[in-house]
Order: C-alpha cells, then sequence, then structure tokens
C-alpha cells in the first residue's frame, strides 16, 4: 500500500474511491432534497434550487446522484467478496489436492469462463425476483471463475514450496497447511483481483439496473440512467438526467481499476518487471531526446 501511494496515480485513485466511500456513506445526509419527492419543475434544467436540473417527475437529479452511490457501491463491493471467497476457495482447494478434485473444480471453472457473463446475469435476474440481494448474488456467482483461475496458479507454485514441505514433513495437516500457509501468501493476489472485479460488478450493475432487471424500490446510477432513457431525456435534450450517473460510474470504475493494477503491480513480479522496463526505456528515451536537443 505505501508503494501504490506512493505514486501519483496511487494518490489520485485513492483520493478518488474516498470521496466516493464518504459519499455513498453519507449521501442521503447531504442530498438537499427528498430524491423521490416529485413536483412540477419536470425535466428542467440545472438551476440554483436543482444544480443538476429535475428528472421526469420533478425530483431533484443531484439529490439521487447523492444517494444513488451507496447503491451502486454497495452492490460492487459485495459481489465482489462474493466472487472472492467463492474463486479463492475453488482455487486454493483444487491447487493444492489436484487429481480428480482439480479436475472437477477446473471444469466448474471453464464452464463459467466460457459462457458469456452478462446473457448469464440477464438470465439468472429475469429469472428470480428483482432485489439488491439477488442483485448482489447473480453478480457475484457469475464472476468468480477468473479468481479462480489466478488463485489456482498461485497455490500450484506455492505448495511445492521449502516451508510448505518443512510443515507437511512435521505432521501439520492438509487444512492447516492451506489456512496457515498457501491462504496468507496468496491474498494479495486475491486483494489485488477483488479490487479489479469490484470495477466489473459496478458495470454489471449497471447494466442489469438499465436494462430495467435492478431493484426498482431503490435509487443507483444504474436506475437513474434507466430511467432517463424510458422519460425520453436523450431526445428532450435533458442531458442532465443521464450524464452525471454515467460520468460517475465512469469515474470510479476507473478509479477502482488503476487503484487495483497499481496494487497488482506490486505483488506480481512480472508486472515489476514490466513496469520497470517502461520506465528504464521512458529514461533512455528521455535522456536521448535531451542529448539531441544539446
Amino acid at each position: 500500500m505505501r508503494a501504490v501511494l506512493a505514486t501519483r496515480r496511487g494518490q489520485f485513485s485513492v483520493a478518488v474511491l474516498g470521496v466516493f466511500v464518504f459519499v455513498a456513506v453519507f449521501g442521503s445526509l447531504l442530498a438537499p432534497e427528498d430524491p423521490r419527492a416529485s413536483s412540477v419543475a419536470v425535466l428542467e434544467g440545472p438551476s440554483a434550487a436543482h444544480p443538476l436540473g429535475t428528472t421526469e417527475v420533478g425530483s431533484d437529479v443531484f439529490s439521487q446522484l447523492l444517494v444513488g452511490a451507496r447503491v451502486s457501491m454497495l452492490v460492487g463491493f459485495a459481489a465482489a467478496v462474493i466472487s472472492a471467497v467463492i474463486g479463492s476457495a475453488v482455487g486454493i482447494v483444487g491447487g493444492y489436492f489436484g487429481g480428480w478434485t482439480d479436475r472437477v473444480f477446473d471444469s466448474f471453472e471453464n464452464w463459467f469462463l466460457v459462457i458469456p457473463q452478462l446473457p448469464l446475469m440477464v438470465v439468472l435476474a429475469r429469472l428470480l425476483d428483482p432485489s439488491l440481494t439477488v442483485l448482489i448474488a447473480v453478480i457475484g456467482l457469475t464472476s468468480w471463475a477468473g479468481t479462480g483461475r489466478i488463485v489456482r496458479s498461485q497455490v500450484l507454485t506455492l505448495k511445492e514450496r521449502a516451508f510448505v514441505e518443512r510443515a507437511r514433513a512435521l505432521g501439520a495437516s492438509d487444512r492447516h497447511i492451506m489456512r496457515v500457509h498457501i491462504l496468507p501468501n496468496a491474498l494479495p493476489l486475491i486483494f489485488a483481483n477483488t479490487v479489479l472485479i469490484v470495477a466489473v460488478a459496478i458495470l454489471a450493475e449497471a447494466a442489469l439496473a438499465f436494462l430495467g432487471l435492478g431493484d426498482p424500490t431503490a435509487i443507483s446510477w444504474g436506475t437513474m440512467i434507466e430511467q432517463g432513457f424510458e422519460a425520453g431525456a436523450p431526445s428532450a435534450g435533458a442531458w442532465w438526467y443521464v450524464v452525471p450517473p454515467g460520468l460517475c460510474i465512469t469515474v470510479l470504475v476507473f478509479a477502482v481499476g488503476l487503484f487495483g493494477y497499481l496494487f497488482e503491480q506490486q505483488v506480481n513480479p512480472r508486472l515489476q518487471g514490466e513496469s520497470a522496463s517502461a520506465d528504464s526505456h521512458a529514461s533512455s528515451l528521455r535522456e536521448h531526446r535531451a542529448s539531441e536537443a544539446g
């Protein structure tokens, strides 16, 4: 974390994430109006009374934007945690035991990796009653395969290390070895991949909500965009209804993805080598240009 925060990109991503987390926690208190309250000011543009205009029923868009951050981030982080737990368990057990156990788990991973994720989420969300719990479960249960494959690869190398062989020689059980020796060494990679899944989950929530498969009782950035298009906001020129939530999703996903990539760069030696090579190339290029200018 110190290495990530030592870079400007890391500081930027953490600052943006901090702002969004603050808004998600205190959005309902910061909202100037009731986000569900209607008025006669229908699809009015930004003004002093409504900084981001109003909706098709006269609700304040700015208030909905603040309140909607909580649902979007809750779905993203909760689904990522479910994905990380399932993927880590499958990857650790399959990679450690190998044999038929690994073949069975690998078959499940391949099945989830081959099937297009968004259509599968749409089918599952349509079959179940729309709610936040269902949305989180659907996204989490369909996005764990990538984590399982990455963790499995890491476990295949960890179980051959000397400290694992030493623990096995001292009579440690398989459960003890996986819990005490394998899992702690795989946690940094699991965390880095989970952060990247948060961005995917936030986009998936927005996509499902835009398709009308979100929780109809909850306000999120995805439902704001979906309601804006249903109300004909783009054709009416009411950009303030759909652009702010779309921009928030874009900035949040970018910050989460950037933080996840920077963290993975610190725990993945291959990426560290590529980064060092790129920095060395950039430094050589600057020196060459400086010598030509001289």
